[in-house]
């Protein structure tokens, strides 16, 4: 019997059955479907934080004053004394590894232009700012060393900053409003898009951190001139992050005081190693991901087999009547084996179908949820291996049945009642 032939009687035999046949793959569907949707999920919520991490930079560290001790007890985040502009100097100036570095001011305002309000966050920071977190200008030009020493009031917008205000021509050359201080537009960034958090990283106002220090935020902390929320530095390229962490632990601590043995009042973030702590976690979760798809599918397999072996002691007469005409043993199995890959691979489409309708029915449910940015990605990678794995499950599961089938006796297959 040709393959063709053989395929020809499988489907003919699984729709005289089709109701047991729908019931058999009932189990694949629903397995490649539970697959396809949690990994889809998975999928688009890595790229959401492989994204984020890409903003960051995996040459960057932040630093932010952190905790300090009062008395025997320890104070809360931040009680620590604040990094200073003179100590961005000092990072940029003393510490080899560090090619650019920028202290910043962070804090809500509204920009007005012509009768137009938007609310928008104000980001102070030096000109090396842009520099350290690889930001780019689209039009217009970023502030400079001497604009931030006077204190001028120039702003460079955000892309959403920008089409609020200034909807119908170019923002660069206008005048808006800070918090009631006259600014003028000078450039604005290009676009950053959507954070995994939801937040919009366009809508931002970036100014000298002088200008938003003293004439915008009025931010101050006593004993420290020119206090800064938090500074970035630029890594060297090619300098391994852990220990240009290191480096900069040793200087800050010497340059704070802190003596051997005491707790640094400070926290470096090491954004490199917060990537590989994620992709090992990634590793993690696709391991899981996958040890629940392959359960899935075997149950289904294991029903699939079952329905095989009914097939085969209901059809024992036919068996034992074709093997009686001259039909080869290797034909019979090979019919039961195609019905069972046949079935399994209808179970893989269908669940194909299902699994990406699931995954775009949670994806709409977000936001109800109160995810904003959840999302999916099925990629082709994974529907070969459903689909894949599928087939593989029908072949497994299937042989037995057929190889069982092919090795009756036809006399006593012709005196099955």
């Amino acid at each position: 019997m040709t393959l063709l032939a053989a395929i020809q009687v499988a489907l003919i035999a699984l729709r005289i059955n089709a109701l047991r046949s729908l019931l058999a793959i009932l189990g694949v569907i629903f397995g490649v479907a539970a697959v396809i949707t949690t990994v889809s999920l998975a999928e688009g919520a890595q790229e959401a934080v492989n994204d984020q991490i890409a903003s960051l930079g995996t040459n960057t560290l932040n630093i932010r004053a952190g905790s300090e001790n009062r008395g025997g007890r320890r104070g809360g985040a931040g009680s620590g004394t604040p990094f200073s502009s003179e100590d961005v100097d000092a990072i940029r100036r003393d510490v080899p590894v560090v090619v650019a570095a920028s202290g910043t001011v962070q804090g809500s305002v509204t920009a007005v232009s012509d009768g137009t309000n938007w609310p928008s966050q104000i980001l102070g920071a030096h000109p090396d700012y842009l520099d350290v977190r690889d930001w780019q200008i689209a039009e217009g030009r970023v502030f400079t060393v001497m604009e931030n020493q006077r204190s001028d009031r120039v702003a460079v917008l955000g892309q959403t900053v920008a089409e609020e205000l200034f909807p119908y021509g170019s923002a660069v050359g206008q005048s808006v409003r800070l918090n009631g201080q006259p600014f003028e537009v000078i450039g604005l960034l290009a676009a950053q898009g959507q954070s995994s958090f939801g937040q919009d990283q366009d809508d931002i106002v970036l100014a000298p951190i002088s200008t938003v220090r003293q004439r915008v935020l009025g931010y101050s902390r006593p004993g420290v001139r020119d206090p800064v929320q938090s500074v970035w530095v630029k890594i060297a390229a090619g300098e391994d992050m852990d220990y240009a962490a290191e480096e900069l632990e040793r200087y800050l601590r010497d340059r704070r005081g802190i003596g051997p043995g005491e707790t640094d009042d400070f926290r470096v973030a090491n954004f490199a190693a917060f990537i590989t702590a994620f992709r090992a976690t990634e590793v993690v979760m696709g391991l899981l991901l996958a040890a629940a798809g392959t359960i899935t599918l075997v149950v289904g397999g294991i029903g699939i087999m079952n329905v095989m072996l009914v097939s085969v002691t209901e059809r024992t007469r036919e068996i034992g009547l074709r093997l009686a005409i001259g039909a080869r043993r290797r034909d019979i199995r090979n019919q039961f084996l195609i019905e069972s890959i046949l079935l399994c691979s209808a179970g893989g489409v269908l669940g194909l179908g299902l699994g990406v309708l699931m995954a775009m029915g949670v994806e709409r449910l977000g936001p109800m949820l109160g995810v904003e940015t959840l999302a999916i990605a099925v990629k082709p990678s994974v529907i070969l291996i459903a689909i894949g794995a599928s087939t593989v499950i029908g072949v497994l599961f299937g042989f037995y049945p057929a190889h069982r089938a092919s090795r009756l006796n036809p006399i006593d297959a012709l005196r099955h009642e």
